[in-house]
């Protein structure tokens, strides 16, 4: 074969004992290996990416992880391979997946296979806060007695990892709208099967995959339309986007935000360093105020989301509250990593403007009066585009200096089309805003080594490793230069 999977394999065979993933570190991925694990299975993986917290995660977990991507590593033909959509159909892996004829699956359909059959399906999307909605949700679940399922992509500190098989009703799943595999160019979220669903927020991101915001809005509508009747999408109203993506829903609509419209409000918040407290107002009428261990306006609607849909499947106001104020969050998501002489890291997953500003809007509503040092690294498809060049300009705000490190460029994308660290720098110097592009990330810390001063919060912004930037931060501040 020329490298083509057999669209006949596309399916899992009886009773496989032997699973190996292609792409294992992925979030995603990982969070299936160890469910795969939980359920008995044998499971090995591979991945050319392998870098913390993954690869502790599934080290620790006991799973055989081999670096590099290899037609050997088939060699002990496995029962299954499930294919991360990292995975491309040139990859020696693919090629080999295709000569053996074994069956294949991609992650998303391996989730509904294994996981998600007689179960309701509480599925969280949005191009914004889709981990920490969904570790609110299943964090919260837990401390109230229905542990459910779930597949995250991130690691929930409640329970140490990033994914959880149970014997209950509920199964929380983060729902990707990105691409499934490159045999199968849906959104993940198409094979989920939503029993209900948050939506937090639809905005155009993704664009190596997606060629406008009329694109994607097609893929959620799809996605909303799964949704049955007797199931319920929980919305973020104050959000065009999603109150027009509403309509098109077959089931009941639970409007959420802090619009007057909304059926479920946020009023009077205040933040008190790292935590949030705000009152939750239902129908016009105040129910209580809720705590939350985590800063930020988008936080409390994040949990004002769980609250609504937790309040329709029957549990106690009291309770979910309760649930929410022992959340301890989720790693990469404003996670502090250490202090060394009066000088904070903090680490964040946010790469897309928004979530750059509102990450940054909420660290300064903890930190008010601190200088809030920021290391940027453009390293999704879409950061390193041209896309949102002018969008970063606008989201630094917050911040009192910006260090951009240069993008590893697109091969296949002209440089007149790519992003330039430098012109973000220079463009934020404009609006007054100390900035710099540096080469590499080991100018960066040079940088920082040199000018970080005791109180500051340095607050590192990338989807990637970063060449583990963070410890290495914090080593060169533990032994400063004489």
């Amino acid at each position: 074969m020329s490298g083509l999977l057999d669209p006949a394999l596309n399916a899992a065979p009886a009773n496989p004992k032997h699973i190996h993933l292609i792409g294992i570190c992925g979030t995603g991925m990982a969070a299936m290996a160890a469910m795969l694990l939980q359920k008995g299975f044998t499971v090995t993986g591979s991945d050319q990416n392998v870098y913390p917290p993954m690869s502790d995660f599934l080290a620790d977990l006991g799973i055989e992880v081999m670096a590099g991507y290899a037609a050997a590593n088939l060699t002990g033909r496995p029962d299954l391979v499930i294919v991360g959509n990292v995975v491309r159909i040139t990859n020696p892996e693919a090629i080999e997946l295709a000569r053996l004829r074994i069956p294949y699956l991609s992650m998303p359909q391996a989730l509904g296979h294994f996981f998600l059959e007689g179960k309701q399906s509480l599925v969280v999307a949005g191009t914004h806060g889709k981990t920490t909605t969904s570790s609110l949700l299943a964090t919260t679940l837990h401390r109230i007695g229905a542990t459910p399922g779930f597949m995250i992509g991130g690691l929930v500190e409640a329970f140490g990892r990033n994914a959880n098989v149970s014997d209950g009703p509920y199964f929380v799943v983060e729902g990707d709208e990105y691409d499934t595999a490159f045999f199968n160019k849906v959104s993940k979220f198409q094979h989920y099967r939503p029993h209900c669903t948050i939506l937090t927020s639809v905005e155009f991101d993704h664009a190596d995959i997606f060629a406008d915001l009329a694109a994607i809005k097609a893929s959620f509508a799809e996605f909303i339309g799964r949704i049955p009747p007797q199931g319920a999408l929980v919305a973020h109203l104050d959000d065009p986007v999603v109150a027009e993506l509403a309509k098109v829903a077959l089931c009941p609509v639970i409007g959420y935000g802090r619009g007057s419209g909304c059926e479920w409000r946020v009023v009077d918040l205040q933040v008190r360093g790292l935590a949030s407290e705000f009152t939750v107002v239902h129908r016009g009428q105040p129910l209580g105020r809720c705590r939350l261990p985590m800063p930020g306006v988008h936080n409390c609607l994040n949990a004002l989301a769980v609250i609504a849909l937790l309040s329709h499947l029957g549990f106690a106001f009291e309770t979910i509250v309760q649930g929410l104020a022992s959340f301890e969050g989720v790693k990469r998501r404003q996670q502090v990593r250490g202090v060394v002489r009066g000088i904070t890291v903090v680490d964040d997953f946010a790469h897309h403007p928004t979530a750059v500003r509102e990450t940054l809007q909420a660290l300064r509503l903890a930190w008010p009066d601190t200088r809030l040092v920021v290391v940027f690294e453009p390293r999704t498809n879409s950061s390193r585009r041209a896309v949102f060049q002018q969008d970063y300009a606008t989201v630094f705000g917050s911040a009192d200096q910006v260090l951009i490190r240069e993008h590893v460029p697109l091969e296949t994308v002209p440089i007149s089309e790519q992003f330039s660290s430098g012109q973000l720098a220079a463009d934020l110097a404009l609006r007054g805003i100390q900035a710099h592009a540096y080469t590499d990330t080991e100018a960066i810390l040079d940088a920082l080594a040199r000018q970080c001063q005791p109180g500051d919060v340095v607050v590192i912004l990338s989807n990637g490793g970063f060449d583990n930037i963070h410890q290495r931060l914090l080593t060169l501040l533990e032994h400063p230069a004489p």
